[in-house]
């Protein structure tokens, strides 16, 4: 079994237009990062799994000097689109080493990428050693309660793989991904070498439209969906 099953390439372009405007991503995900981030004015950001790179123009645009990654070259095509063919965007995986040197960065991103991997402790070990000491991860992922709420038959304290599909701009596709508990993420962090420094639930930006929130959800309430850490390098 690989340690990622989900192959992007099949459906960039699908996923990246349902980015631009859904939800989870454009009105929950992206901005609580960013909120997380605070001023990134002069800071050299890797944005690991950076897919079509919207997060990375986002944070190029608050003055970051950033760097991408992704496993997918399709999505790695359409963040050059977005950035510019001068934009320092890689192919890489986050399950094996990667391309940088030791301390190059000081903040890293893994936005809703490590919940793709069984094994977090290469990944983990590889994300420490290219930051610096004292240099941050924010991290975002499946929440864990989340899963035990609609798998309630299912053992919250096992590291397990599940699928579930999605739509994107229109195209039903599958997603596998790897549930851990919450103490077993902490756990792998301080293992890297990080100390959690932040955990945030957050709510839906304030100006998510009425029409995408989701039934009986009022602006401004957090919900169970992803969950949020900014973690330091020691």
């Amino acid at each position: 079994m690989t340690s990622r099953d989900t192959d992007y390439d099949d459906f960039a372009s699908a996923y990246s237009a349902a980015n631009e405007s859904n939800l989870f991503n454009a009105y929950y995900e992206r901005p609580a990062m960013l909120d997380l981030a605070g001023d990134v004015s002069g800071r050299r950001i890797l944005d690991a799994g950076c897919g079509s790179g919207p997060l990375s123009a986002a944070l190029r645009a608050g003055g970051a000097v950033v760097t991408g990654f992704d496993a997918s070259a399709a999505m790695i095509e359409l963040a050059r689109e977005r950035l510019g063919a001068d934009a320092d965007l890689h192919v890489a995986d986050l399950a094996e080493p990667l391309p940088f040197a030791d301390a190059e960065f000081d903040d890293v991103v893994a936005s809703l990428v490590l919940h793709y991997l069984e094994d977090w402790s290469s990944a983990l070990a590889e994300l420490r050693r290219v930051l610096r000491p004292g240099g941050r991860l924010l991290v975002s992922v499946n929440h864990p309660s989340a899963y035990a709420i609609v798998y309630p038959e299912a053992d919250y304290f096992a590291v397990t793989r599940y699928s579930e599909d999605h739509v994107f701009d229109g195209r039903e596709t599958w997603l596998t991904y790897w549930h851990r508990p919450l103490h077993a993420m902490t756990d792998a962090f301080g293992a890297a070498g990080f100390r959690v420094v932040t955990i945030s639930e957050p709510p839906p930006a304030p100006d998510t439209p009425d029409a995408v929130l989701p039934p009986g959800l009022a602006p401004g309430r957090s919900f169970l969906c992803f969950l949020f850490f900014v973690l330091e390098a020691g």
